[in-house]
């Protein structure tokens, strides 16, 4: 069994937040200089100055920061604002043109229709970053310091909120998977729903960021949401904000099955999966049959959990590998010796929903045929983003790699197509499941390069949800035909039986 030891990035991503953290302290005092004033100073002494391109372009944000700004001389909102720029124009994950970052910044600006020297230069560089950041990707955002803290809090697996993933679409709130167990789920929202007001705000024209912040409040205050789902009219929903404490794994017995559900990758996946394969040892030891793993609207999470998760049940080959702009950065992280599960059968349930660090497990898992991957095509977000912190308060969240199977192909836009497909019921065939490739903004799919393999190119057999048991009080059948599969014994025995089965 492996060794339960600190997650892979702990140790970067606190030395990030600690070495800016502690640059206040360490830049000394200045007379009459602020903390932020003191800690660009710092940091900008040691930049290497912007090309004559880049520098002509800043100087275009600001002319119009001095138009707009009621400080016009307020330097240090302004080197805040180029700290990111910087950080933006050598991170990302793609070569972007400082015209168009700087085109992006001023819009941001200029929407907010102000007046002539009438914004405080704090909101005045948000929205320009706001901006900037949504110019690049869906899921690229700056984050102010409230939201900044809100991020790892959430990592930690208990916060504030409704308890939704979410991202945007066609300027309205979309729902990428409402999280086991709170007001969203318990109050019946689904993927792919679309919020458009909240408690009566049209979101329309807002960003991300505000519009959470129109969804965040007290715990146990009450907020109404208008939803669009599918071809049905628009309808109301009444939640109440709850503190959301997320039980990042789940597992029961079914017969000498045992059943694993991992909802959202927190801090709490290692020592949740670690616990759960302690009790089912202890219950069945060399009885365990086969292990269902359960990654259905899992939006995603950490990294370090995903290879984590991926891990306990691989002895050895790569799970994933990041690689972004620069060559040398790139990196591959690879399975060492261990298998939670003794090399019991296993089947994964993935489906639209499942995103991101979901991905990774389910590719890596396939490629090595450790697991039969079964339900529909994932949602195809393979893309890495990076906490960037800002000095004192804030910080970027900026996409700056792909994710690539151990097949050699990305995940970004692709997802994971399951080794056998359930087909809904009738009624829900016409469904349509807006996925990765179909955000707004999204980053397409890379070409394969010559020698990447196809770990699952060709037809893929179908199964008929209505031909699978109902297991469950949710009466959930793709929990069923996974249970069936590990009972048949093989994909062939499976079918068969399939075939032969009258449908409810």
């Amino acid at each position: 069994m492996k060794r339960l030891g600190l997650p892979r990035s702990l140790g970067l991503r606190l030395g990030a937040i600690l070495a800016l953290a502690l640059l206040p302290a360490l830049s000394g005092c200045t007379g009459g200089q602020s903390t932020l004033g003191r800690v660009l100073s710092h940091l900008t002494s040691e930049e290497t100055p912007l090309s004559e391109e880049a520098q002509i372009q800043f100087d275009r944000f600001k002319t119009v920061f001095k138009a707009y700004s009621a400080e016009p001389e307020n330097k240090e909102r302004l080197d805040y604002f180029g700290f990111a720029f910087r950080r933006v124009r050598t991170s990302y994950v793609s070569y972007i043109s400082d015209a168009t970052l700087i085109d992006a910044a001023i819009k941001g600006v200029r929407d907010t229709k102000a007046k002539a020297g009438s914004l405080p230069p704090k909101e005045l560089v948000e929205k320009a970053l706001d901006s900037m950041m949504q110019s690049l990707d869906p899921h690229s955002v700056y984050l102010n310091g409230e939201e900044f803290h809100e991020t790892f809090v959430k990592t930690r697996g208990e916060f504030g909120g409704l308890g939704i993933e979410i991202t945007m679409e066609e300027g309205l709130v979309k729902v990428i998977a409402p999280i086991e167990g709170t007001p969203a789920d318990r109050g019946g929202l689904k993927a792919g729903d679309l919020i458009s007001h909240v408690d009566g705000e049209p979101i329309q024209g807002k960003t991300i960021q505000e519009a959470v912040r129109l969804m965040r409040g007290r715990p146990g205050s009450q907020l109404t949401l208008m939803i669009k789902r599918k071809e049905n009219p628009d309808f109301l929903v009444t939640l109440i904000r709850a503190v959301i404490k997320i039980k990042a794994v789940r597992w029961h017995l079914e017969d000498d099955i045992a059943y694993v559900r991992v909802s959202r990758f927190t801090e709490k996946v290692e020592p949740g999966i670690y616990k759960a394969f302690a009790d089912i040892d202890k219950k069945l030891g060399a009885r365990l049959a086969g292990i269902v793993l359960d990654l259905r609207n899992n939006g995603g999470g950490l990294l370090d959990q995903s290879l984590v998760l991926a891990d306990s049940f691989m002895d050895k080959g790569e799970i994933v590998s990041i690689r972004g702009r620069n060559p040398d950065r790139n990196r591959s992280q690879r399975a060492r010796p261990g298998d939670l599960g003794h090399g019991a059968p296993m089947v994964v349930l993935i489906n639209s929903g499942s995103a991101s660090a979901s991905e990774i497990v389910a590719s890596a898992l396939q490629y090595h045929k450790r697991a039969v991957m079964m339900g529909t095509r994932s949602f195809g977000k393979g893309s890495v983003q990076t906490i960037l912190p800002m000095p004192v308060e804030g910080g970027l969240k900026l996409t700056t790699a792909l994710y690539y199977s151990p097949s050699g192909q990305t995940i970004q836009a692709r997802g994971v197509e399951p080794d056998i497909v359930l087909t809904p019921p009738a009624k829900d065939k016409d469904t349509k499941y807006k996925r990765e490739k179909d955000l707004p903004g999204s980053l397409p799919a890379v070409a394969p390069k010559k020698g990447d393999k196809s770990v699952n190119a060709g037809v893929h057999p179908e199964v008929p949800e209505e031909a699978c048991p109902e297991i469950g009080e949710k009466k959930d059948r793709q929990l069923g035909c996974a249970l069936t599969y590990l009972q048949a014994g093989s994909t062939k025995n499976f079918l068969a039986m399939m075939q032969s089965r009258p449908r409810s």
